[in-house]
């Protein structure tokens, strides 16, 4: 622990370096060369601790450290790893193992330079647990009905009106990707507001949130992850959530109840079709069917003194049964729509891109109405 300031930071940072196969999964040695990177760092005290995961064809690293939100030690040997990871992924030829990374070098931080990027400093309770969540095959905005849902309405968190330290609210720092701007909106005094905003999930991203009784942090969500299509950049994001809970935030069961509904997500197969999000165990997060659909992975860690106890499959419960048919059966529904709307997603990057391409090869041929 820093002896400074006493406070651990929990950074979580995701890549997708090369799937297995396709876009199904991510290949053992991709994972087992970060394991072996952060268990060397670990040795040296560079981080206090680690897990690695995969959603998907996604990677994780999260980590323990004392060094600060931002640190460029901690970002500099994130990047180096996610480097590593993809020198493993060009040898075995997995798929799109040029995407995760947009930069050939290091800049000081990892936020727009491909991978995700979710970090938060406190002081750690008597007891702190946190739930890390991952998510594949989504597109911006994701985590916005959950993260409502978890910490400003009281038919999900029964704790927003029994728990004292609670019933003050929480505040939500939400992202304008339109103009790059940022507000911070208190609920409940201005939910209607908040909802106003983060309904448009292409636009208004739910980034932070903080309790209002004492301004403490108790969710951040990854900033985006970009990808190479045609030359140019453009989003993919398919973001990580860390949540604290119990005591004074809501519970771990609380948490969980909010992914109970499969709600729709923009991303799935080339990233330009809507599907809902479903909560799975660890050894179903290999998305297969249209790509998709989209999966969430949920891991508990209690954290003591900067260690990760855990991690808990939180998603491993036969009680989400019911979400994951209910998953399947909108996933049958939406799929029988193929390239028309809702499932495909409008103004996508796949789909603008697809359209010019159409538009060019028609040329001329397009006649003017009388």
């Amino acid at each position: 622990m820093d002896s400074n300031t006493g406070k651990i930071t929990l950074s979580v940072m995701t890549a997708d370096v090369g799937g297995f196969i396709g876009h199904v999964s991510s290949h053992p040695d991709i994972l087992n060369t970060a394991k072996e990177r952060l268990y060397n760092s670990r040795e040296k005290r560079v981080i206090e601790d680690f897990h690695v995961l995969r959603c998907g064809d996604d990677i994780g690293l999260i980590i323990t450290h004392t060094k600060g939100v931002g640190s460029k030690v901690v970002h500099e040997l994130s990047w180096n790893i996610f480097t590593a990871c993809r020198e493993v992924a060009t040898e075995l030829k997995l798929h799109g193992a040029e995407r995760g990374l947009l930069n050939e070098s290091f800049k000081g931080s990892l936020v727009c330079m491909g991978p995700g990027v979710a970090e938060m400093e406190f002081l750690e309770r008597t007891s702190e647990p946190v739930v890390v969540l991952m998510c594949n095959k989504t597109g911006t905005g994701a985590w916005n009905l959950p993260v409502y849902k978890i910490f400003a309405d009281p038919f999900n968190t029964a704790g927003l009106i029994l728990d004292a330290v609670m019933t003050e609210g929480f505040s939500f720092k939400v992202l304008d990707l339109a103009s790059n701007k940022e507000i911070i909106l208190s609920a409940p005094k201005e939910l209607h507001s908040l909802l106003a905003l983060i309904g448009s999930t292409e636009r208004y991203l739910i980034t932070e949130v903080y309790r209002n009784s004492d301004a403490e942090p108790a969710a951040t969500v990854s900033s985006q992850k970009f990808s190479m299509e045609a030359g140019e950049a453009t989003e993919m994001c398919e973001p990580a959530l860390i949540i604290r809970c119990q005591t004074g935030f809501p519970t771990a069961g609380e948490t969980m109840e909010a992914f109970s509904f499969p709600h729709m997500v923009s991303g799935w197969m080339r990233g330009a079709h809507a599907g809902p999000l479903m909560p799975v165990p660890f050894y179903e997060a290999n998305p297969t069917r249209f790509d998709g659909p989209p999966r969430v992975i949920a891991a508990g860690f209690q954290l003591s003194n900067g260690r990760l106890i855990g991690p808990h499959d939180m998603f491993d419960d036969p009680s989400f049964d019911e979400t994951r048919r209910r998953a399947s059966d909108i996933t049958d529904y939406t799929r029988r729509h193929g390239p028309f709307r809702p499932h495909r997603s409008p103004n996508s990057a796949a789909e603008i891109a697809s359209i010019s391409l159409v538009l060019e090869k028609l040329g001329d041929r397009f006649r003017k109405t009388s």
